[in-house]
């Protein structure tokens, strides 16, 4: 397992932008795949984002396509969500989770998570 670091989160008017990091405390951070999930008050998790550890492994909910964009800085030991033309429906908290090598997309492939950070979009 690893630590992971959510920021960034906050409060903004639909249609603005942010941009969540999540930072690991591993040494063989470039092994890691990442994944963004988020949970709105009486739904269940759901997926937003994920990137495999290669290059090309990029996969997306049909919500966020278009508008949100999973990155990562391997000297940063970082992984980043820019989220752009926020609506009001992806008020949540954001979580990111890890595990080693492949991409996945569903809450049980992973054993590391950060502790949540809320993004609150208003009309």
């Amino acid at each position: 397992q690893v630590q992971l670091v959510e920021s960034g989160g906050g409060s903004v008017q639909a249609g603005g932008s942010l941009r969540l990091a999540c930072a690991a405390s591993t040494r063989i951070f470039s092994n890691y795949a990442m994944a963004w999930f988020r949970q709105a008050p009486g739904k269940e998790r759901e997926f937003v984002a994920s990137l495999g550890w290669s290059a090309g492994a990029e996969y997306y909910s049909d919500s966020v396509k278009g508008r949100f964009t999973i990155s990562r800085d391997n000297i940063k030991n970082t992984w980043y969500l820019q989220m752009n033309s926020l609506k009001p429906e992806d008020t949540a908290v954001y979580y990111c989770a890890a595990r080693l090598f492949r991409v996945a997309t569903a809450p049980s492939d992973f054993d590391s998570w950060g502790q949540g950070t809320q993004v609150t979009v208003s009309s």
